[in-house]
């Protein structure tokens, strides 16, 4: 039975092998003490000798047990309630109390509990050795212990036992201080480690408690506010947790809490205390309840777990601030794109009635203008008015986030988010600093309609976005997966096409152009083609918009002019005509810096004659940037280049523009030649001609494959063409043949 189960102090008489107890009266932090010996008579002179007994306000309880193996299998359950053991040295065998002696310290490890020996044959053990190898505060014969020796004996035990319990206790709550701050460490989250915190308190204190961490809202949540919010809570101040301390209406807590971060100091209360806690600017405070003061001891205790957490506490806010640094955006306050990523990662997918089921990607159209146009400042501004309305209008329905420059991102409900209140947001202007901007902007929406994961997600939704601001007729686009089957079909074919031109499997090709007049071979255009490996070709309309997409083609695009001229060189060598060389050059080819000089060094490389490499541009090349494009095509004019405009008529060309490009050819397009049908006249294809006669330009029919098409191209005036009735494009080995013909 445990010592608090005593009810009363009659002397039982029970088997030798069980535990016989002499139980006192309850009594509230009584003196417990535990009487071995084998002597009956024993066991109740010292009750009635020590009976009315009281120290510090406290009585003796008394507990007993008549051998050695009794008293040990008593303090294995109850000894650590024990404070002084009256020990009989010969009882079972001539040295059992010391043997309990020894056990109790060694293998029970109770070192508290003061042992005084008692003996009848005091030869069995002497006096000096017991006292060197025991760890007891008294040894006496029975003889001695008159009562009032007993009594100075048990009054100075229980000084020891008060001394040591208060060394051990502290020793232990140090080691809870230690173990406490060493689990507070591990914790990352501000709310948790605040929690943690009061769950440690407990620990120290042995007992449960109710208690609140709370600081000023500037400190942790980055706000524009000086009230005190509850970091973390016990379940009797829960409702408050993340919420301003106000809400909890107790002004005394609030007030108290206000003090401690004012003072930086702790108070101590009978029904209450305040601890501070705090370290480089990070300051909380902490309200706990009690039911009993606090004794020095564990004051002293609190106060050094509390230095000890205040670093952890600074090192929680740093991280904190880290990681609204990684998933917070510095500018809107809004998540970001990573944590946007990992919210949509979070949604709790059923099939059916979802609250979630879309995401919409939102895009500010030209912002950049603003940027350039009013400073960076003013779009600082428009974007955290955009953030702010879009807050306002969906924040209490659905999940907001900054996930680019220009570009948020919401999740929620396709009622909610549909496209109609998406563009009522941007109808009324924003106020952006000193200016008021009307917007539009592009959106691109995903439905949620099965598992998926968040980086998925953002790029079905991007894929949608990137869609409508290539759409003529609406702002928005829904995804759908062959969107993404397209997309992934594209990036597939760009980087087959990448290895397959470093690992030099692209082809230069030659397709003979001819003078209509004598049909002979006046010129080659050199054409790519890309072979797939299997005796099949992809088509150029295919791979050069990819190639040109991708920024591919001018690395491709330097390969086949340098190829080309090599070849045009090699035929020379060979004395197989005086015919010109044709190249295609593209837009990205011609908007980069290092063109003029890649086609000067070839022609110096070469040695290509002058009017012997023409280089075929498109109509959109010259309205991309005509001033530009007008001044390189002169320095390339005055360097013997040839400039031919293919596929002319199917743009929109700017007459006046035309009149003053250093041309000199026009290429009839083939869709114009295969207008001419026998009995009919092709319009087109002689206005063009005409155009080319009036600005002086000869001109090449493009598809040529009918004699009825060379006839009627011949009679109108056209010079050249090229096309299947002459020859189709070839290898440069058939090419040599074909000349040698």
């Amino acid at each position: 039975m445990c010592p608090s189960d005593y009810e009363n102090d009659e002397l039982i008489f029970i088997d030798e092998d069980e535990l016989v107890e002499h139980v006192e009266e309850t009594i509230e932090g009584a003196w417990h003490v535990l009487v071995v010996d084998d002597d009956e008579e024993i066991h109740s002179v010292t009750r009635l000798a020590l009976s009315d007994l009281i120290l510090n306000g406290r009585k003796l309880a008394f507990h007993h047990a008549y051998s050695g193996a009794q008293a040990l299998n008593y303090l294995k359950e109850y000894g650590s309630s024990i404070a002084i053991i009256l020990l009989d040295v010969v009882m079972e065998t001539d040295d059992a109390g010391l043997q309990v002696a020894k056990k109790l310290r060694d293998e029970l490890k109770l070192d508290e509990p003061r042992i005084i020996l008692r003996t009848g044959q005091p030869g069995y053990a002497p006096e000096e050795n017991v006292i060197k190898e025991y760890d007891i505060n008294d040894y006496k014969t029975k003889t001695e212990l008159t009562r009032s020796k007993l009594v100075t004996t048990i009054i100075s035990s229980i000084r020891s036992y008060q001394q040591i319990l208060t060394i051990n206790q502290s020793r232990k709550g140090l080691q809870k201080v230690i173990r406490s701050s060493a689990n507070l460490q591990e914790e990352q989250s501000v709310s948790g480690f605040c929690t943690g915190v009061l769950a440690q308190i407990s620990a120290i204190l042995n007992r449960p408690v109710s208690g609140l961490v709370a600081s000023r809202a500037a400190s942790v949540f980055d706000l524009d506010d000086d009230g005190l919010y509850v970091l973390g809570a016990t379940e009797s101040f829960s409702e408050a947790s993340g919420k301003p301390l106000n809400v909890l209406q107790k002004p005394a807590i609030s007030s108290l809490i206000d003090q401690s971060l004012r003072d930086k100091s702790h108070t101590f209360a009978s029904e209450h205390c305040v601890f501070f806690m705090g370290r480089s600017g990070y300051d909380a405070s902490i309200f706990v309840e009690l039911d009993s003061p606090l004794d020095t001891t564990q004051e002293q205790l609190l106060e050094v777990f509390l230095s000890s957490v205040s670093v952890g506490y600074e090192n929680v806010n740093l991280f904190h601030q880290l990681r609204n640094a990684a998933f917070r955006d510095w500018l809107t306050k809004l998540p970001n794109r990573t944590q946007f990523i990992k919210m949509l990662d979070g949604v709790h997918w059923n099939s059916s009635n979802r609250a979630i089921d879309i995401v919409a990607l939102i895009d500010v159209s030209h912002f950049s203008d603003i940027n350039d146009g009013l400073g960076q400042e003013a779009g600082n501004h428009l974007l955290i008015a955009v953030a702010e309305r879009l807050v306002q209008w969906f924040g209490a329905e659905a999940q907001i986030s900054r996930i680019g420059a220009d570009v948020f991102g919401v999740i929620g409900n396709s009622e909610t988010l549909s496209v109609e209140r998406i563009n009522d947001v941007f109808l009324s202007p924003f106020k952006a600093g000193d200016h008021t901007l009307p917007i539009n902007v592009y959106i691109g929406l995903c439905h949620l309609l099965e598992k998926n994961s968040g980086l998925n997600i953002l790029k079905q939704t991007n894929i949608a976005l990137n869609r409508a601001k290539k759409s003529l007729t609406n702002n928005y686009e829904f995804y759908a997966p062959e969107m993404e089957e397209k997309t992934t079909w594209r990036l597939d074919m760009i980087r087959r096409l990448r290895g397959d031109f470093a690992d030099r499997k692209l082809e230069v090709w030659y397709q003979p152009q001819v003078d209509l007049l004598t049909e002979k071979v006046v010129g080659v255009e050199a054409l790519l083609r890309w072979p797939t490996g299997d005796g099949q070709y992809i088509s150029p309309a295919v791979f050069v918009p990819l190639a040109e997409y991708s920024g591919l083609i001018i690395d491709i695009g330097a390969w086949v002019l340098e190829e080309a001229c090599g070849k045009l060189r090699e035929l020379d060598n060979l004395g197989v005509g005086d015919i010109r060389l044709s190249v295609n050059i593209s837009m990205p080819q011609f908007r980069d810096s290092k063109f003029l000089d890649l086609v000067l060094s070839t022609i110096k490389q070469f040695e290509i004659p002058k009017g012997r490499l023409e280089l075929e541009i498109t109509e959109s090349i010259v309205m991309d940037e005509p001033q530009i494009v007008v001044e390189a095509l002169r320095e390339l004019k005055d360097n013997g280049v040839q400039v031919a405009i293919d596929d002319f008529g199917t743009g929109f060309s700017s007459m006046s523009y035309l009149q003053q490009l250093p041309l000199d050819r026009l290429k009839v397009d083939r869709a114009f030649v295969n207008e001419i049908e026998l009995g009919h006249s092709a319009f087109i294809a002689e206005t063009i001609i005409t155009l080319g006669q009036k600005l002086g330009l000869k001109t090449i029919a493009e598809g040529v494959e009918k004699r009825e098409q060379a006839s009627y191209m011949l009679n109108i005036g056209c010079d050249e063409a090229q096309g299947f009735l002459y020859a189709k494009p070839m290898p440069y080995n058939e090419l040599v043949a074909f000349l040698k013909q």
